[in-house]
């Protein structure tokens, strides 16, 4: 009976984070401007997932992110969204299948990454204090690496033609977008799971 309870509140737990992703996916509270860029803030509650309920949960989490962020390149798109969205694919099925990987095999190892790294933390006993912020950079340049990475290694002379410059420019632009979109985008992750996760875990211990 307990392990019903805990599967039941587990899946309650799993669905009101999955509500969070879906609602900054779908509003402006998903991205937070910053001085040059603005900052997606979606991976935030899926990495937080991944730390409160493990590396399952921040699978599923991440997986909800990806296809919230399919469904946006598909029905609004964008100059990058064959990368997204295998319904604006341009090489037929390989396309489509490579987009699948990018909007949501990406966003599923975020969950991933942050659950199994913070089960390590755990395990050598690093300060909570220390380890949130470590996971939430880590989490987030997950999804700025994989992501970028997998467009340069599947879509390079695409993402070449939509932003009209010789292929051999494709990896300087990538490195520039993971300098300056990915690296912020980390810093405030660590910030905020850092400043969320501290109440969210002296909250869960008391429950």
């Amino acid at each position: 009976m307990n392990n019903k309870k805990r599967d039941t509140r587990w899946l309650a737990s799993v669905a009101l984070m999955m509500a969070v992703v879906i609602l900054l996916a779908n509003t402006p509270f998903g991205m937070i401007q910053l001085p040059v860029i603005k900052a997606t803030t979606v991976h935030i509650p899926v990495i937080l997932g991944a730390i409160l309920l493990g590396p399952l949960a921040g699978a599923v989490l991440g997986a909800t992110f990806g296809i919230c962020s399919m469904i946006s390149n598909t029905m609004v798109p964008t100059l990058l969204s064959f990368a997204f969205s295998p319904f604006m694919s341009m090489t037929g099925i390989p396309g489509m299948f490579k987009a699948l990987w990018v909007s949501v095999g990406c966003r599923i190892l975020i969950g991933v990454a942050a659950g199994w790294l913070w089960i390590l933390f755990k395990k050598v006993k690093l300060n909570v204090l220390a380890a949130l912020p470590i996971v939430g950079f880590i989490g987030s340049m997950v999804n700025t690496v994989f992501v970028m990475g997998s467009i340069y290694l599947l879509f390079a002379s695409q993402y070449a033609e939509a932003k009209n410059v010789a292929i051999d420019a494709v990896w300087g632009l990538i490195m520039v977008t993971v300098t300056a979109s990915g690296i912020p985008e980390a810093i405030v992750a660590a910030v905020l799971v850092a400043v969320i996760g501290k109440v969210m875990l002296r909250f869960t211990s008391h429950s």
